[in-house]
């Protein structure tokens, strides 16, 4: 096909049925379903192998924070049954290649082209398709565009003064190199201690010289009590897998936690023995059942810092050194609000000789050093500084494409106070876009790979219904957004997520408009909602009949 661009010259345009930006679990999925219905589809995808965050974030320690029987795809029973994971939580080099013998396994990697960015999708009204161009100069026209982009694969940057003066190597944990660093014999510099940075921590200083880990907030962290899975559960799970994904699927948070009778009921009407009995309970356990131990410790306060309380304990009895264990006890924020933390000996990492904790909170960071950094009570020196300093969650990879919608609508411009989403699937003024795991959606709050595959059943399901119905554009309507928006906002202002400044609202991004952007009314029920929608026609959406746009067009 050949379209003229804006100067009025010939370039050459690729057509597909769809384009599917980014080739990490979302896109594979995607890619895989499109095929079954017929469809051609072209994935491009900026690294070159597959993986998305698991191809990215290399970094010590990486690893998955679901135990590996609940994240995994369930679309196929024979791969169910085939693959076999090595430990309860899987680290990244054993998600990378479950991954790549997915796109194997299918044959996936035909429609994929690799190293390329997209850097604008622009909706042609006329010819209701997408035009989607690359860094590498590609020209792409799809009738669906579909935005597999990832929650957490842009990171953060920190505008440090002095950053670009540090002579040393530098790393950052969602870039880190692929062939991996040797620490052995270096004095390291670490800047955040969120998930990446509690993961890192503990190998890194068994590796380092020296560790300076630089923490402004201290996080909530559970123990993953991490090792091999349990053989009999592995056995009984894929004797019975249907059971075990409709359950999920059903649950709040998309994955199962250990059953307790207190799951109902408020903290704060039991005992404390009884509070104290079911937190050592769950923390011997480990995982983020933690914060499932009663029914509002996510919605009320006072029974929050029951079990806030409980982990601060902790912390002081692992951390031999007080004045340490009080500089990483959090304590302007309830437990759960902002991502909890799962880690493998993260606060026992503090009694080694070989490692200092700086608080940069008291004594904030004033400029990186050719040599280390500065902060305003001391200087550090160090060989190598790693940057472990978070994402620009949920909206940061769609935003730093140019989409323009009807008229040429930015997705930058509508979103400029915060994201606005219908079913965080998809955005009005947008047809044919379809996002997976946007905003408004559960997503981040949940277990990811249930919530990818029912974004993408639930897209493939619509672009199914549109073909077999000829729709030449399907996009949300204002009002049905509007109404989602606010829904998204009263369910989530009825828990404690909102009062603190995590990256779910977008804080940790400078001059980001400060929104809660997930779902919080659990898996099963916002499952339910979607399903609702698409058995009553779609509704909320507005649908364009091709034969009534052939007529208008005729006329």
């Amino acid at each position: 096909m050949n379209a003229s661009d804006s100067n009025g010259q010939q370039s050459n345009v690729q057509e597909f049925d769809a384009i599917i930006v980014g080739a990490g679990v979302a896109g594979l999925y995607m890619l895989h379903r499109l095929r079954g219905l017929g469809l051609t589809a072209r994935v491009i995808e900026a690294g070159d192998g597959v993986g998305g965050t698991w191809y990215w974030n290399r970094y010590p320690g990486a690893r998955c924070d679901i135990e590996s029987l609940d994240y995994s795809y369930s679309f196929s029973e024979e791969l169910q049954q085939e693959w076999t994971w090595s430990e309860r939580y899987a680290g990244q080099p054993e998600i990378l290649r479950y991954v790549n013998h997915v796109a194997d396994r299918f044959d996936l990697r035909r429609d994929i082209q690799f190293e390329t960015r997209v850097t604008s999708a622009i909706f042609d009204g006329d010819t209701a398709t997408w035009l989607v161009e690359t860094d590498a100069g590609d020209r792409f026209a799809a009738t669906y565009c579909i935005m597999a982009t990832g929650c957490l694969s842009v990171p953060q940057v920190p505008q440090i003064k002095g950053r670009e003066s540090f002579e040393g190597p530098h790393y950052y944990t969602g870039w880190w190199p692929h062939d991996g660093v040797d620490f052995t014999g270096q004095r390291v510099g670490l800047i955040g201690t969120g998930s990446s940075a509690i993961q890192s921590i503990p190998v890194v200083a068994g590796q380092a010289d020296h560790l300076y880990v630089f923490q402004r907030t201290p996080n909530y962290s559970v123990p993953a009590h991490n090792g091999p899975p349990d053989p009999e559960r592995v056995q009984a799970v894929k004797a019975n897998y249907p059971e075990f994904r409709r359950r999920a699927r059903e649950s709040r948070s998309g994955f199962l936690t250990a059953p307790s009778p207190y799951q109902e009921i408020s903290a704060l009407d039991v005992s404390e023995d009884v509070r104290r009995e079911q937190y050592e309970w769950r923390w011997s356990i480990g995982g983020f059942g933690f914060t499932g131990a009663f029914s509002d410790l996510l919605r009320n306060k006072k029974a929050n810092e029951t079990a806030a309380e409980f982990v601060r304990e902790r912390i002081r009895e692992i951390v031999d050194d007080p004045d340490t264990a009080e500089k990483l006890i959090p304590r302007d924020y309830a437990v759960g609000t902002k991502r909890l933390c799962l880690d493998t000996n993260y606060y026992e990492t503090y009694n080694r000789d070989n490692v200092t904790l700086v608080d940069i909170r008291s004594a904030p960071i004033e400029e990186i050093t050719s040599h280390g950094l500065r902060t305003t009570d001391a200087e550090y020196e160090f060989d190598t500084l790693v940057f472990a300093t978070g994402f620009d969650a949920m909206t940061g990879a769609l935003l730093r494409i140019d989409i323009r919608g009807r008229n040429g609508l930015g997705l930058r411009e509508v979103w400029q106070d915060g994201p606005k989403t219908y079913l965080g699937i998809s955005v009005a003024g947008f047809p044919n876009l379809f996002l997976i795991t946007g905003p408004g959606s559960p997503s981040v709050l949940s277990n990811m790979m249930v919530s990818i595959e029912q974004h993408v059943e639930w897209t493939s399901d619509c672009i199914e219904y549109m073909e077999e119905h000829r729709i030449r554009t399907i996009e949300a309507t204002a009002d049905a957004q509007e109404e989602w928006v606010e829904h998204v906002n009263e369910v989530g202002d009825s828990t404690l997520y909102p009062q603190t400044n995590s990256w779910y609202m977008g804080a940790n991004i400078p001059g980001k408009t400060r929104v809660f952007m997930p779902y919080v009314g659990g898996v099963g029920a916002y499952r339910e909602k979607c399903d609702e929608v698409a058995a009553e026609g779609y509704a909320g959406f507005e649908l364009e009949s091709a034969v009534s746009a052939d007529s208008s067009q005729a006329s």
